[in-house]
């Protein structure tokens, strides 16, 4: 027997080794479990943009998983040519959220784990995955960082924004200064007691204070 029939024999019967029932309730499940992660993800995004393409990749990416597993368990000789093609493919598309590569995992270990005929724990594992983003990236703290940008005309109107920011947050530190004759410019980093920003009114309408503005601070962007 030569090499070529040992392949088409390995070929043959490795083709017929994944019925169409199980690729179907394979590709079915994948694209369930996908649509619950897209929707988890669309429920915590918590970016500057929000981007409806990267949600259906993560659709895209549990069932093109899903697909290749089968394939790769289904013929050893395939498997090979397909460890060689896909060392070779590069992807250049930076990933600006950390959590979005949380998401990419998360997509490619479900269609992993379903392939694997861990249906139970790929059903499970997805669902506590998505319970503790909702619970944890939806949660809601006054302690996030602000960055308040304060125009003064001088020192004293300065000591007294400051002495009144200082009052009004739970925390406040000076980022940086810049002064010049008859204008003085304040960033400062707070964490706010509550969620109530009528504060940034008061400080505008105080005397010597030319502008106070208010954003929020995520250590990246400001926005």
């Amino acid at each position: 027997m030569t090499f070529q029939d040992i392949f088409k024999s390995s070929f043959l019967e490795n083709i017929a080794g994944v019925s169409v029932i199980d690729m179907a309730m394979a590709l079915i499940l994948a694209f369930g479990l996908g649509l619950f992660i897209f929707f988890v993800y669309k429920k915590t995004f918590t970016g500057v943009m929000y981007s409806s393409s990267f949600g259906v990749t993560l659709i895209a990416m549990t069932m093109i998983t899903t697909v290749v597993i089968l394939a790769v368990t289904s013929n050893v000789v395939l498997s090979l040519g397909m460890v060689g093609a896909l060392s070779i493919v590069r992807f250049r598309t930076a990933i600006k959220e950390p959590l979005d590569i949380a998401f990419l995992f998360w997509s490619l270990t479900a269609g992993i784990t379903l392939v694997a005929g861990m249906i139970i724990l790929a059903l499970a594992g997805s669902i506590t995955i998505g319970i503790v983003l909702l619970l944890f990236v939806n949660k809601k703290s006054y302690l996030n960082p602000y960055i308040v940008v304060i125009s003064c005309r001088d020192y004293e109107s300065e000591r007294a924004a400051r002495e009144f920011l200082q009052k009004q947050a739970r925390r406040c530190v000076v980022k940086s200064k810049s002064a010049q004759k008859g204008a003085v410019e304040l960033n400062m980093e707070i964490r706010m007691r509550e969620e109530n920003t009528d504060f940034i009114n008061i400080l505008s309408e105080m005397n010597g204070i030319n502008s106070a503005v208010l954003v929020s601070y995520n250590g990246e962007y400001m926005g």
